[in-house]
């Protein structure tokens, strides 16, 4: 595995988090996310940059609740994957979740087999609570949502 270096995202890698998120939104991978959600939620996403200083890796932490977060937007540019690179982004969103006293840890994905690798268990939506769903009525699926819900208690 390559020595990599996650940070949080500034301002100037909201256009190349976008890029990758409507790379793998195109493929039907995840969800999209609008430049603007990206600006309004931009101290929620963390990133992996490449030497030469593009973005490979991105993955939000975004609190829903007092004892509740998720993580959401995991990428990983196509020539970066099977290096580990989404399991430390994945590890990072739990880590800043300890740091923050939140203890369960969620994702909506339709990758549940990487998550459940990780030690996230498969449930049911409806045990997530009402707060969860703000998101979805501006999602182009709703109410028709085939992502699958995981989650991780700590």
């Amino acid at each position: 595995m390559r020595e990599i270096k996650i940070r949080k995202a500034r301002i100037e890698d909201v256009r190349s988090i976008h890029g990758l998120l409507t790379h793998f939104s195109e493929k039907g991978l995840i969800l999209p996310r609008s430049l603007s959600d990206l600006y309004d939620h931009l101290r929620d996403y963390s990133v992996i940059e490449a030497k030469g200083g593009d973005i490979i890796a991105t993955v939000a932490l975004h609190v829903c609740w007092e004892d509740l977060a998720e993580v959401r937007s995991l990428a990983v540019r196509e020539d970066f994957q099977k290096e580990g690179l989404g399991r430390s982004l994945v590890e990072h969103c739990v880590s800043d979740a300890i740091t923050l006293g939140i203890y369960k840890v969620f994702t909506l994905t339709y990758q549940p087999e990487f998550f459940k690798r990780l030690g996230f268990k498969e449930v049911d939506k409806s045990v997530l609570p009402h707060k969860v769903w703000a998101d979805c009525v501006r999602c182009p699926k709703f109410p028709e949502c085939d992502e699958v819900a995981l989650l991780m208690k700590l």
